[in-house]
């Protein structure tokens, strides 16, 4: 996955793509609302687990009934990338199985 960083219109577009997802001081953001402390845990697990896939991780935040997520990519002088577009792309498609809005 390439590792240059975005332009903003890259990035506007992409975020076009991710309902919820936005920009929030130089890094995409998401936060999520579960129906449970266990689904938020499990959401969490899952995201691990594709971040791991990656090898590219977030700031991973777990709340009681929430979990939420903020991205760039250091690598590339914390800047958003496309490996950052793929993180947010891939955790946005398993997210509803977790309950997650």
């Amino acid at each position: 996955m390439a590792v240059e960083p975005l332009s903003q219109k890259e990035i506007e577009e992409r975020l076009s793509e991710l309902p919820g997802w936005s920009l929030d001081d130089g890094r995409l953001t998401r936060a999520y609302r579960l129906g449970s402390h266990f689904a938020a845990v499990s959401l969490v697990v899952h995201v691990a687990r594709i971040q791991d896939e990656l090898d590219h991780h977030s700031e991973l935040t777990l709340g009681y009934d929430t979990v939420s997520l903020a991205v760039n990519t250091h690598s590339a002088g914390d800047a958003v990338t496309g490996l950052d577009v793929e993180l947010a792309r891939r955790v946005e498609a398993v997210a509803p199985a977790h309950g997650a809005r």
